[in-house]
């Protein structure tokens, strides 16, 4: 196996600086998950305990624990929602939602790719190969979906629990998980990027009969 890609702690230019606590947390988040993809090359999933997570980072297992609740979680999360966000609330309020989303994403995408691209790739192959990552990554939804339905709801002057806004995010999530599922079903051949956009025309246009 080839090695795996560290995922970057440094803050480029045109994201908002951090205080050195966060960056500290950050940094700490990040050697837990490093830590973690290294064993999981070398010794697989299932056999990767948190005990041997910790030593491999230098932090205790309390403090494995305490960024991360289970051994699923440091699969599932990155320091990417909060940049979501922010992107979203950024965007002109006359702008469709929909344009809004695709713009985003498709500069959450990038930007994820040319960080930690192998650790995205691991990441989608775990939750299509796990039963455990891809259980939790359907209970850590919600949390996605309450952020998506507070920004939903600012820009389209609906409440964040109204029925349509809560149906438009949770499609939104589902397809984009069914992408990171589709993508390492197939080996991670496609492109990414394209597969979020396909995706997003589905959600925006519906299916179409496909031409003969």
């Amino acid at each position: 196996m080839t090695p795996m890609t560290a995922a970057r702690t440094s803050i480029p230019a045109d994201r908002p600086q951090l205080g050195l606590r966060e960056r500290k947390k950050i940094k700490t988040r990040t050697a837990i998950r490093d830590a973690t993809y290294r064993l999981i090359e070398e010794q697989g999933y299932d056999a990767t305990t948190i005990e041997q997570i910790a030593e491999l980072a230098e932090v205790s297992p309390s403090t494995v624990f305490r960024y991360f609740p289970t051994k699923e979680d440091i699969v599932l999360t990155d320091e990417y929602d909060p940049l979501l966000e922010s992107e979203l609330r950024a965007r002109p309020t006359d702008e469709p939602p929909m344009d809004s989303l695709r713009y985003v994403l498709k500069k959450a995408v990038a930007l994820g790719m040319a960080e930690d691209a192998e650790v995205t790739r691991v990441r989608t192959r775990l939750m299509a190969e796990v039963p455990a990552v891809r259980s939790r990554m359907m209970e850590s939804m919600s949390v996605t979906s309450h952020l998506l339905c507070q920004v939903i709801g600012e820009r389209t002057g609906r409440g964040p629990d109204s029925f349509e806004v809560r149906v438009f995010a949770m499609s939104l999530i589902g397809g984009l998980m069914e992408v990171s599922l589709y993508w390492a079903q197939h080996d991670h051949e496609d492109d990414f990027a394209d597969l979020v956009d396909r995706a997003l025309d589905v959600l925006e246009h519906g299916l179409t009969p496909r031409a003969e």
